[in-house]
Order: C-alpha cells, then sequence, then structure tokens
C-alpha cells in the first residue's frame, strides 16, 4: 500500500515486467519515456517513477479531473518528469503528439475502476452505496440513469447480456421497465433491489457468489463509458506507439477485455514485430487477494516490440 492507501494492483508484477525496458542499455536521447493511460491515483505511475532512479519521464493520461488533482499532489516530487492529461486512454496518441513524444519505452493502461471512484457515492459506480445512478468518468454524456430510463426492454436486456453476460438478463430488462413505470430509476440502490429482487426469484441466495447487481452494474458502466470501443481504439494504435525494446502492459478486470487484448497482442506477435511476455494472464497471488479483494478479477498481460 502506498502512502496515501491506494493499492495499485499487481504492482509488483507490473514492475517486474515493464522496468527492464526503462533499464536496457540502448543508445537513446534524452529520459526513457513511461506513458500511463489510466493514471488514476498514480500507484503505478509512482512506483515506476521509482524504479527508474531518474531516468525516466512520465505521461500520465486520465479522465477523471479528481483523480488527476490526487495523482499531481501524489507525484509533486517527481513535477518535472510529470506531465498529466485530462483524456481518454484512447486518445493517447494525440496525447503523445501534444507532449512532443513519437514512441514510449513502457505503456501501461489499468483498466479497473479505482477504489476511490467505487467509494465515491456521488459517481454512482457501486450498489452497496446509494447515489446518482451516473457512473460517467467525466462529467459529460448519458449517465447510467439515462440509458435505464430511456431504452426498450430488447435493448436492455441485449445490452446487460453482451457486456456482463448476465444469464437473467431479460428478467432483468422487464423488472426496469416495470418499475420505471412507477417513477423514474435515479438512484444506484434503486436498481440494485431492482435487480436483486429478481435474482432472488431465479437463483438461490447459497449459490450467489458475488452480489447480484454486479452484472448488471459492470455492463452500464461499460455503456456509459464505451469501454470496449476505447479499448479497441487504444489496441489498434498500440504497434506504433512502442520503441523497439519498449513494453506494453494491460490489465483487464473482465473477459470481454482481457479476449480484445488477447487478440490485440497475438496480432502483433503473429506479424514478428513484437513478443509475448506473458504466455498466460498473470493473476493476482492469495496475498494481494486477501489484502485487496478487488484485485481477484486482474488479469495482466505484457508484450514487448522487437522490431
Amino acid at each position: 500500500m502506498d502512502d496515501a492507501g491506494h493499492l495499485p494492483v499487481l504492482l509488483d508484477e507490473v514492475l517486474e515486467l515493464l522496468v527492464p525496458a526503462l533499464h536496457r542499455q540502448d543508445s537513446t536521447d534524452g529520459k526513457r519515456v513511461i506513458i500511463d493511460c489510466t493514471v488514476g491515483c498514480g500507484g503505478h505511475a509512482r512506483a515506476l517513477l521509482e524504479a527508474s532512479a531518474g531516468m525516466a519521464m512520465l505521461i500520465g493520461i486520465d479522465l477523471d479531473e479528481s483523480a488527476l488533482l490526487k495523482t499531481k499532489q501524489r507525484l509533486a516530487e517527481f513535477a518535472k518528469d510529470v506531465r498529466l492529461f485530462q483524456a481518454n486512454f484512447s486518445e493517447v496518441r494525440t496525447v503523445m503528439d501534444e507532449a512532443g513524444v513519437k514512441l514510449a519505452d513502457v505503456l501501461l493502461a489499468d483498466l479497473g475502476v479505482s477504489s476511490a471512484q467505487l467509494q465515491d457515492a456521488s459517481r454512482g459506480f457501486s450498489f452497496q452505496v446509494d447515489g446518482p445512478l451516473d457512473m460517467r468518468m467525466s462529467s459529460s454524456g448519458p449517465t447510467a440513469a439515462d440509458i435505464v430510463n430511456k431504452l426498450s426492454q430488447k435493448e436492455l436486456a441485449d445490452l446487460i447480456y453482451a457486456y456482463s453476460q448476465e444469464r437473467f438478463s431479460r428478467e432483468i430488462a422487464a423488472a426496469i421497465i416495470r418499475a420505471r413505470k412507477a417513477a423514474p430509476i435515479t438512484r444506484t440502490t434503486q436498481l440494485a433491489e431492482i435487480v436483486t429482487r429478481v435474482i432472488a426469484r431465479k437463483s438461490p441466495r447459497r449459490r450467489w457468489r458475488i452480489h447480484p447487481a454486479t452484472r448488471t452494474f459492470q455492463a452500464l458502466r461499460i455503456a456509459v463509458n464505451k469501454e470496449l470501443e476505447n479499448l479497441s481504439k487504444l489496441l489498434e494504435v498500440l504497434p506504433s506507439l512502442l520503441s523497439v525494446g519498449g513494453r506494453a502492459a494491460i490489465i483487464s478486470f473482465h473477459s470481454l477485455e482481457d479476449r480484445l487484448v488477447k487478440r490485440a497482442f497475438s496480432s502483433m506477435v503473429s506479424r514478428g514485430t513484437h513478443r509475448l511476455l506473458t504466455r498466460k494472464p498473470v493473476r493476482p497471488s492469495a496475498d494481494e487477494i486477501r489484502v485487496n479483494p478487488r484485485s481477484r478479477s486482474a488479469r495482466l498481460r505484457c508484450v514487448e516490440r522487437i522490431k
């Protein structure tokens, strides 16, 4: 745990895979370049800067303005080597151009929602605390409430299933439609209760491994923030972002993301320009899961540019 109580996921594994790219012995002009595409609370970024021993600069990207403010404070001692940008990680090439950087030696993307975001009831990410049904990483665009109250029953069912594989998506969508006829669904606990009642009728509580609303909330968050679309954009430009010997690591938290990353990395390897550093996704240890239960679904994959 770092000094602010933030728990960067798979930190030791990230450092083991990425730090060698910062210390490789080839010719380079100036400092190594670290791109943290989802800098969040700055846990991974700080550790990478410390491991670089003053040999690297960091470009941090995040859509969440409040996270960037916290990160600016956390990385204050590295200020001369840090530039922060409020943007989506899909815009990484544009950010690099603005920063005057052509290639990255290290690129990291942690696709998870941070603890700070989950614990902030006003953001609407969590079904465990009451708050507005928002779920936006930024302050623009449609909210989860907009989706829940405007989509048709079929559209809701298809969305929930496509983005979470929730097997009761049709029943949940029908229950949402019935509930919103009485009153708009605007609060996280409202939606969580609707979903829980459906699951309780369909599946005995003893079989619940996760909260019944988990998958529905995941699906809405993915839709609100266009997460898979933005990940695809990042993966499309990724091969052109790394220097020779540079490494990219992506931490995903559900199978839809991991599948996209796996296919993109395999394509890069098949072209002969990159090599895979993780034959299988790296998972958190039992000790890490015990300390940080939210890490349990994390999957880390890493690739290196070889020519």
